[in-house]
């Protein structure tokens, strides 16, 4: 079933020309889409098709995610520039050295093939991730802006005007979190792209790939009664790096007067799986590792495999024929390989079984993921850049048939997808409630009950606070669980007592955490740990299990100034130590429905509730 059709937008309404870019940086292939929004004008949605070296991609709107860097460190070719005629053998000649698939060194851990991990191609010399990624993403920067001065009759001056504040939408996989995040927020300052002040970060918004692709759908062809009003739809961006499923119902509301808007929900907890088309090319090359060892073609393994990529893999549609990989010329033959005139022989099967792990892992994904939601779901919408297999999408097809299930996709480029629905997204979020992937809570002291068996049990970590009270530590405290929809805008608060050594430095540090199971006590009262200098900080952890010292992982710290306590008396110590401290009630406020985590510091001051904002540090994590 293919899909067609368009979405209504809102004429713009600011006051100032602008410009948004999205950059969709692929494992394999990155894109550029934008809009230049004029007031009163209906935003349109465009693509940059024409990049340095266009010809060897045949003008396409997307360009390989690569580049080369000489022995220096200085990046010598991006993008098609790094593909095109006699490359290989530049870079051999000067020693150059090639970065590719360096987005998946950013990835959460949890959830990878470990086999194929392992073949990851390194990262340059002297390189780390992030300027690997800054570097990729100052060239599309460059791209865009060439694209612009020369497509429009005034595209200099235009450029010129936009420049200084244009908001940047970044993509990424369902998977990836707060930490992510602010690891390409890293690269996008480092690359230039913005100043790293609080102004600059706020030009850099976030959209998972699940979430776009939404937005790709709604705007290209999800006609209307492809989904009614209460029923549920999958959306499966099948990518170089991933295969991200999402689930969404549809929802009208009116828009204040008599228009109708189509509106949609996050159904069920989005899912990230390490399966995308690089993992077909892995498996590929593990088998041919084995099978040309002792073959005198061995030395050309990686030449095999990029031919493979390019055509063998692409065109593949049937397990039942022989497959060729044309790697050579008429001379190059070896027939107990299988080699005749240049072209390496496998079987059907064997190559079906390159693909075979992402088949799998998209079938039980969607299959799972229907079977858990409350919708009923019909349609499954394949988009995305491997989804361009007939292979792929004909055996997932085959298998969701039987339980109802239908494969469809839209009429416009799948691969654009993601960099389309991203400034679809920034100009109009159709998505007004999600689903909470973890429980958050924080490990909090509470107050010692004798009496409480538990309590008992912990009696060795018991300690006195300074007022004077006894505390057991260690008790998670949930805000919000596992499988909660949260509206948009809907907030959350964690509530404590602040007590702060007046003699130290003033920075009270909490442990919030990130839980998959909820079965934690929660205790009365909070009593925070100090140190620090006058920041408040509260930490985020993770895990998958109850045992706190196995099971939570750090996940991130809120930092909020502090230093209005200052003008507060403090209170004398009462737990048989010298000095005084301060304490104080105050509440964290903490939005999880947007696509980035938001915190506030909320107190009271002379009777009258303060508000402040509230820095989030990530941390590396697994979530």
């Amino acid at each position: 079933m293919v899909l067609s059709g368009s979405s209504n937008r809102t004429p713009y309404n600011g006051t100032r020309r602008k410009l948004v870019l999205a950059f969709d940086v692929g494992t394999t292939y990155s894109g550029i889409s934008y809009s230049i929004l004029d007031p009163g004008q209906i935003p349109e949605i465009k693509g940059v098709t024409r990049f340095p070296a266009n010809e060897q991609i045949s003008g396409s709107s997307k360009i390989p995610t690569v580049i080369y860097y000489d022995k220096e460190g200085n990046v010598r070719a991006v993008g098609a520039e790094a593909v095109r005629e006699g490359i290989h053998e530049t870079a051999s000649d000067e020693g150059w050295v090639k970065a590719e698939w360096f987005k998946l060194r950013i990835r959460p851990k949890s959830g990878t093939s470990c086999e194929a991990s392992e073949k990851l191609p390194p990262l340059p010399p002297g390189k780390t991730v992030i300027q690997v990624f800054a570097d990729f993403m100052w060239y599309l920067r460059t791209c865009a802006e060439a694209y612009i001065k020369g497509t429009y009759p005034n595209g200099r001056e235009l450029w010129d005007f936009v420049e200084p504040d244009i908001d940047y939408v970044i993509s990424h996989p369902n998977g990836w979190e707060g930490y992510q995040q602010s690891q390409i927020r890293k690269a996008v300052v480092l690359a230039t792209l913005i100043p790293d002040t609080e102004r600059g970060h706020s030009r850099v918004s976030f959209v998972t790939e699940g979430e776009a692709s939404l937005h790709f759908t709604i705007n290209n062809g999800l006609s209307a009664n492809a989904i009614q009003v209460g029923e549920g739809i999958i959306v499966v961006d099948a990518g170089g790096g991933t295969i991200d499923i999402s689930a969404y119902s549809k929802r009208a509301e009116t828009d204040g007067g008599t228009t109708t808007v189509d509106l949609f929900e996050e159904i069920a907890i989005p899912q990230c799986h390490f399966y995308g088309s690089v993992y077909v090319s892995i498996h590929a090359r593990l088998f041919l590792e084995d099978y040309l060892k002792d073959s005198d073609y061995y030395e050309d393994l990686d030449y095999i495999v990029r031919c493979f990529d390019k055509t063998t893999k692409v065109q593949f549609e049937s397990d039942n024929q022989p497959q060729y990989i044309r790697f050579g010329g008429n001379r190059d033959n070896d027939p107990s390989y299988n080699i005749r005139f240049g072209q390496l022989r496998l079987s059907g099967a064997d190559v079906a079984s390159f693909f075979q792990p992402s088949i799998k892992c998209a079938v039980d994904g969607i299959l799972g993921m229907a079977a858990n939601t409350q919708k009923p779901i019909k349609h499954v919408v394949f988009v995305g850049g491997f989804s361009s297999s007939d292979w792929l999408v004909s055996k997932v097809d085959q298998a969701l048939r039987t339980s109802g299930l239908r494969v469809v996709h839209p009429e416009n480029y799948v691969n654009k997808a993601v960099c389309d629905g991203a400034v679809s997204f920034y100009l109009n979020q159709r998505v007004r409630a999600r689903i909470a992937k973890v429980t958050y809570g924080a490990f909090v002291d509470t107050a010692y009950n004798p009496q409480d068996l538990e309590h008992q049990q912990r009696k060795s970590t018991v300690y006195q606070s300074r007022d004077g009270a006894k505390r057991v530590p260690g008790y998670f405290s949930p805000i919000l669980h596992k499988n909660t929809q949260i509206s948009e805008n809907q907030k959350f608060t964690l509530d404590g007592v602040c007590d702060i050594d007046t003699r130290r430095d003033m920075k009270l540090t909490r442990k919030f955490c990130v839980a998959i199971r909820d079965a934690m006590p929660i205790p009365d009262g909070l009593i925070w740990t100090r140190v620090g200098i006058h920041t408040l900080e509260l930490k985020f952890t993770a895990g998958n299990h109850i045992n706190p010292s196995d099971n939570y992982r750090s996940l991130c710290g809120l930092e909020a100034d502090a230093s209005f306590l200052r003008r507060q008396q403090p209170r004398k110590n009462q737990n048989g130590s010298s000095g005084e401290h301060w304490e104080f009630h105050c509440t964290f406020v903490l939005w999880f429905s947007a696509t980035e985590l938001r915190a506030q510091l909320v107190w009271k001051e002379d009777g009258e509730e303060r508000r402040g904002p509230a820095k989030i540090v990530y941390e590396p994590n697994d979530v």
